[in-house]
Parts: C-alpha cells; sequence; structure tokens
C-alpha cells in the first residue's frame, strides 16, 4: 500500500483566502481554489455554491459574517472543484507534481489536507489548535483508491464528476483518481496535524513519530513540487482508524 499527502483547498497562494474552521468543533468549510479554465458546456462550477455553506456556517456560530464571506474578487468565478467528494474523484497532471498520482492503485490511499482560518479563538493544550491569528493545519479527506484513468477517456456522461474532466479539452496527461464509496470522502470534522514551528508549518513532531515519517523534510506541510508520501502508511492508516473519523460524500 502507497499513502500520499496531497494539499488541496483555497489559501494565500491561490485565491489568496483561507476556508474557515470551527477550533472547538473542527468543523469546516471546503472551498476550493479558484479555476481560470475554460469549462465544456454546463459544467462550470461557480464560487456562488459555497455561499449557503459559508452563511450557514457562520451563523451557527454567531460570528461576523465578513469573516466567512469569500472576498469580492473571486465572486463570479469558478472553483476548481478538486477533490469532488460528492463524486469520490481526485485529478492531477500525471508528468508533473502530480506523477506519484498516476501511480496510484487500488487500496492505496490519497489522503487530503488545508491551511484553514480558525473562526475566533478556541482549543486547549491537550488538543492544540491555534488561535485566530494562526492558520489550522489538518486532514480533511481520505480516498481509498478504487481505480485510476486518464481524463481523457472518461466516457461523457462522467465528465462532470471532475474538475479535470469538466474542462472543455481535457488534458492528455490529467488522470482521475476514483475512491472507495463508504471508506472514503470528505471529513465531518478535520483532524489537526501541524503548527508553525522552524519557520514553516509542519506536522507536529509526536504525530511524525505516530505515522512513521513522511518523505519531506521534518513534516513540511506548505506547497511543495511533489506531494509528500507516508513511509509507513499502514502506521498511518492505524492511527487515523483510530481517531474514529466521520467521512461523508459530499463537498460541504
Amino acid at each position: 500500500m502507497r499513502a500520499v499527502l496531497i494539499r488541496v483547498g483555497i489559501d494565500q497562494a491561490y485565491g489568496q483566502w483561507n476556508a474557515p474552521v470551527d477550533p472547538d468543533t473542527l468543523e469546516f468549510v471546503y472551498v476550493p481554489i479558484p479555476d481560470g479554465h475554460e469549462m465544456g458546456a454546463g459544467l462550470a462550477t461557480p464560487y456562488s455554491r459555497v455561499g449557503d455553506a459559508l452563511a450557514a456556517f457562520a451563523r451557527e456560530r454567531v460570528v461576523d459574517d465578513r469573516a466567512c464571506a469569500l472576498p469580492a474578487d473571486l465572486l463570479g468565478q469558478n472553483m476548481h472543484l478538486d477533490p469532488d467528494f460528492r463524486w469520490l474523484t481526485y485529478g492531477n497532471n500525471a508528468n508533473t507534481r502530480g506523477s506519484i498520482i498516476g501511480q496510484l492503485a487500488a487500496g492505496d490511499l490519497a489522503v487530503f489536507y488545508a491551511g484553514l482560518r480558525p473562526c475566533r479563538p478556541g482549543g486547549d493544550h491537550a488538543n492544540p489548535r491555534p488561535s485566530s491569528g494562526k492558520l489550522l493545519y489538518a486532514l480533511t479527506g481520505l480516498y481509498r483508491v478504487a481505480e485510476v484513468v486518464r481524463a481523457s477517456g472518461v466516457e461523457e456522461l462522467r465528465r462532470n464528476e471532475n474538475a479535470h474532466t469538466r474542462r472543455r479539452v481535457p488534458t492528455a496527461e490529467d488522470v482521475i483518481v476514483r475512491a472507495a464509496p463508504g471508506t472514503s470522502g470528505r471529513l465531518r470534522r478535520c483532524l489537526p496535524i501541524g503548527d508553525f514551528r522552524e519557520r514553516a508549518y509542519r506536522v507536529f513532531p509526536d504525530l511524525l513519530a505516530t505515522w512513521g515519517d513522511l518523505s519531506c523534510r521534518d513534516g513540511y506541510l506548505q506547497r511543495s513540487g511533489v506531494p509528500p508520501t507516508f513511509r509507513a502508511p499502514d502506521r498511518f492508516l492505524a492511527w487515523f482508524d483510530a481517531q474514529h473519523p466521520e467521512l461523508v460524500q459530499d463537498n460541504n
């Protein structure tokens, strides 16, 4: 079994914003990065689709709506909805930074994480979480891979299942991961995995030890050219299952 750790979701590099998370309940809103590609007819996924989820998140927590509202420059743009947890898909270019994605096979793991912004101060020492002034780096989903297919070969009726096949002309080098239903999806509550140390966001040292380490240097979590892999996937999966995660087949 192989397992790869993949950063997803809007952030300061792609969209210049971070999606909100409740630091006490660990519930969050999944907001993808922007997508500038031309989409096929009727296949675009506008940011307006996350508006209701963001408004409900703010309302239920009695926090300022502005803290959870999308920046004005994103309104009217399309999302790169990838992974798409509704369809349990994830796409990437198999010839670039996503080359490891093209090597995945049935039974492997695609593990997703994001940098989220707490909507208010919260957390405790036993379960360290950052204040509202810092980001919370956390796992947001997990796929148990069922198959990996070429985006260019996806049949017309299934092109709406992923951002890479929604494009007017799918890129020949792109691949689509399809995950196993029932054991894959978005986490209803994210799992914190890191904080800021040594001038970067990194996985907690004790968690690195529990997982058996990552291929990146000292648990580096900020965007990099190649997604890190788990050196001991079985140990990571044992830890993950011990958290009793709730996986849902839905984007929000």
